[in-house]
């Protein structure tokens, strides 16, 4: 089974990690584009196949995505569960979870992804259920950090975050509207595992009781919240200030 990826930067990110995954590309005949010939090169170098199609069959390839005129079919990466984790986390002195507890737009894992790779996270947990799958549409938001940021998807994210805390010694933190302690009062150091739940919803109640810790972000203004990638953003940078003092 394969999946495709579209869009020049998610393309060019691919091959920059995962070449031996590219099975073939789909490019719109006829288009002449300084960002996309020396990718199409790259890739004529490493004996990819290429195909030049017109417009119509490449956007009914794309299935409605925006693919900026070239489509990659690659082959799916291994996914990984609860028993990689201890590899990712081995000869780590302060590891750097992030953890996504219901979070089910493609859009949003895909930018926590990019934000979870910029910050230097180490991995990103998720439950098996009620979690966005890593699609196309999450590949193309992240830019490449699907590739490089290890996804692990978890049977039961409770018995996962008590694993963490007994097991490696990392403090949960779960981001709570409630929570009277802020985000920048807290003392984010050290092995961290930063908690977000779900638009609206919030965390589940037993991922919740498994935190060591509460926070919220400080809303100056109208809205009572923010989306959970921008909030994720403006928690990971805040954990990423104090650690780098």
């Amino acid at each position: 089974m394969s999946e495709n990826i579209y869009g020049i930067h998610a393309v060019s990110s691919f091959l920059n990690t995962a070449p031996e995954r590219i099975i073939e590309v789909y490019v719109l005949k006829g288009r002449e584009d300084k960002r996309l010939q020396p990718l199409l090169n790259q890739l004529q170098n490493l004996g990819i196949a290429i195909q030049q199609m017109n417009r119509a069959t490449l956007d009914k390839k794309a299935d409605g995505e925006v693919h900026q005129g070239i489509i990659a079919r690659v082959q799916p990466a291994k996914e990984l569960n609860e028993n990689d984790l201890d590899a990712i986390l081995s000869g780590k002195q302060a590891p750097f979870l992030l953890v996504l507890d219901g979070v089910t737009d493609p859009h949003n894992l895909g930018a926590c992804l990019r934000t979870a790779d910029a910050a230097g996270v180490d991995a990103v947990i998720v439950p098996k259920d009620k979690s966005a799958q890593l699609t196309s549409t999450a590949r193309k938001v992240a830019c490449g950090a699907a590739e490089s940021v290890p996804l692990i998807r978890v049977t039961n994210l409770a018995r996962t975050l008590r694993e963490l805390q007994q097991q490696h010694n990392i403090w949960v933190i779960g981001t709570a509207g409630e929570a009277t302690e802020t985000l920048y009062q807290a003392k984010l150091d050290g092995a961290i595992a930063l908690v977000m739940g779900a638009e609206g919803e919030g965390m589940r109640r037993l991922t919740r009781e498994h935190c060591d810790q509460l926070i919220s972000i400080p809303m100056a203004g109208s809205v009572s919240s923010l989306n959970v990638s921008v909030a994720t953003g403006v928690c990971l940078f805040e954990i990423v200030r104090q650690r780098i003092k």
